[in-house]
C-alpha cells in the first residue's frame, strides 16, 4: 500500500484572498508535478483533502490527471494544526493506495510519525506542490519511495520512470 502525500500549491495571501485559494504559480506547480505523475499511470482508491481552498484545488487538479476510484473528498484530520495520529490510524487499516491533500506543519509530522515513531523529528521537509511517496511493508512498517518537488519538473521535460 502506498500513501501520497501532497502539499498544497502557494496560496493566495488573506489580505489578497480570505479563501487562501491558489496563485497562478501555485496552479501552474501544482498542474507540472500532476501532470508527471499521471503519466507515470499511478492509480488511487482515494483522494482526500483538508477542505481548506488551497487544499481542495490541489486535490481537484491531481485528480484531473491521475486514475483515482474516488475523491477528492473533504476529510477532518488533515488541517496544519490537527493530531497526525488520527491521520496514521486510518493508514493503519486502509489497504489501497491513497494520495492525502494537506498542510504544513501536519504533513511533516505524519511523515515522520510513519517512517520513526515520532511525530517531532520531521525527518523530510515539504515545499509547496511537493508529493512524497511512502509504502507500508506487510509488517507495518513505512519506508520512503521517492518524492517529486516542482523544481525537478521543468515545463516540456518528462523524467524516466
Amino acid at each position: 500500500m502506498r500513501v501520497y502525500l501532497v502539499r498544497h500549491g502557494k496560496a493566495m495571501p488573506v489580505e489578497d484572498d480570505p479563501q487562501c485559494g491558489l496563485t497562478d504559480k501555485g496552479h501552474d506547480e501544482v498542474t507540472r508535478v500532476a501532470k508527471f505523475l499521471g503519466s507515470q499511470r499511478l492509480t488511487v482508491s482515494l483522494i482526500q483533502h483538508s477542505g481548506k481552498a488551497r487544499a481542495e484545488e490541489t486535490a481537484h487538479i491531481f485528480a484531473s490527471y491521475m486514475r483515482s476510484t474516488t475523491g477528492p473528498y473533504h476529510t477532518t484530520g488533515l488541517d496544519p494544526e490537527d493530531d497526525p495520529a488520527d491521520t496514521a490510524n486510518f493508514l493503519k487499516v486502509y489497504t489501497d493506495d491513497v494520495l492525502i491533500v494537506g498542510h504544513l506543519p501536519h504533513l511533516e509530522r505524519l511523515t515522520s510519525l510513519l517512517l520513526t515513531g515520532n511525530a517531532d523529528l520531521r525527518p523530510v521537509r515539504f515545499s509547496n506542490a511537493a508529493v512524497v511517496c511512502l509504502e507500508k511493508e506487510d509488517n507495518a512498517t513505512w519506508s520512503l519511495v521517492w518524492a517529486v518537488v516542482p523544481e525537478l519538473l521543468h515545463a516540456g521535460v518528462r523524467l524516466a520512470a
